[in-house]
């Protein structure tokens, strides 16, 4: 038997409903599956945590993390809370902590859903994000605080090394795609540093790529390509900061922010990846059984991916698709059903589709 060992950070807000429905589902896909089943171990790492204890991460809570294939984190983030605390003292710190410097975040129109833009069906894209310096560096500071004069730095770091293995990992993606196609974004008019930078490495990788269709687009216009051309991007690298903002963009687009999926990646190995729905704790809906869990479901599919268990991966995304397509869908999408009734309709499928299998074999 495969055994995968996951570690759970459900966190904070709808992040404790969406990842325990996400266990219930996985937990389904292996029912008569022998040949694979998950550990879970769930850690309390969470806002509350911090509010009680004064930490998120225990003393060797990371190197515990280390020792896992895996990491399904739910949300963090608190009204408690000042956010660049709960950001870079759980989120962050797993993120940089663990070298997870490829941000995968896939966006397409699913079956069943409305989008608000028209032409959404055209929408089939991957948004790889660096994950680990530029805007997010952390490098920075105040001086002279509460005074007329006081200034606040934020300064961006981008390596050599850091900007290569993203453009790399971007590369590669754009190859496993039929279209491999792969479109840059910076803001080099203006940022004449850092984003030069950005655009020379990406072109000296391109020659290494000969059958990817390359092209550049400064964020501000790729904003508007998004909406009015989007059948012409396929693969898109950018910064930590602008891909941030783009992929959240492409989630709305393609229909809501509580559909959308998110992997961290170490591509070594070296450290456990970790896996996210892109919503955020929403604490406007928290405990109301009304959040969409399709985000940690398809994140969930992400992480199977990520392990090897591409037949596992490929039922999931399938059930997904067949529920959310029949019209069971949460209030973002403009439906009724609960969390509940969502999850239960996924593991139904899932278990149709396992005997449907079984009956083939």
């Amino acid at each position: 038997m495969k055994k995968h060992r996951i570690a759970v950070i459900p966190g904070d807000g709808i992040g404790l409903e969406v990842i325990e429905a996400g266990k219930r589902v996985l937990e389904t896909l292996v029912e008569n599956h022998p040949d694979v089943n998950f550990e879970f171990k769930t850690f309390d790492w969470s806002s509350r945590r911090y509010l009680e204890q004064g930490e998120y991460i225990p003393e060797g809570g990371l190197e515990e993390l280390r020792t896992f294939d895996a990491i399904y984190f739910g949300a963090v983030g608190s009204e408690q809370v000042p956010d660049h605390v709960s950001l870079w003292d759980l989120r962050l710190k797993i993120c940089q902590g663990f070298d997870q410097y490829a941000n995968v975040r896939p966006a397409r129109l699913l079956p069943g859903v409305k989008s608000r833009l028209q032409g959404a069906e055209k929408i089939d894209w991957v948004i790889i994000r660096e994950n680990s310096e530029g805007e997010y560096s952390g490098n920075g500071g105040r001086v002279h605080q509460g005074l007329p004069e006081e200034v606040g730095t934020e300064v961006s770091l981008f390596t050599r090394k850091g900007v290569e293995r993203i453009h790399r990992f971007a590369f590669d993606m754009a190859m496993s795609r039929p279209r491999r196609k792969l479109t840059l974004v910076t803001k080099s008019n203006a940022q004449r540093h850092g984003m030069v930078l950005w655009d020379e490495i990406f072109f000296e990788v391109a020659r290494e790529y000969p059958e990817v269709e390359v092209d550049r687009e400064l964020v501000d216009a790729i904003t508007t390509r998004m909406i009015l051309k989007p059948e012409t991007l396929d693969v898109v690298v950018a910064t930590n900061l602008h891909a941030d903002i783009l992929s959240d963009l492409a989630a709305a687009l393609s229909g809501s922010l509580g559909i959308a999926p998110t992997a961290n990646l170490n591509p070594g190995g070296g450290f456990p990846s970790m896996f996210e729905p892109i919503h955020g704790s929403a604490f406007d809906i928290t405990g109301k059984g009304i959040a969409n869990p399709v985000g940690a479901f398809w994140t969930a599919v992400m992480m199977l991916e990520h392990l090897g268990e591409n037949a596992l991966a490929g039922r999931l995304m399938a059930a997904i698709e067949e529920v959310i397509g029949s019209g069971l869908q949460a209030p973002d999408l403009g439906g009724q059903a609960t969390t509940h009734e969502i999850t239960a309709a996924v593991c139904d499928a899932v278990r149709q589709k396992a005997k449907a299998v079984q009956a083939v074999g």
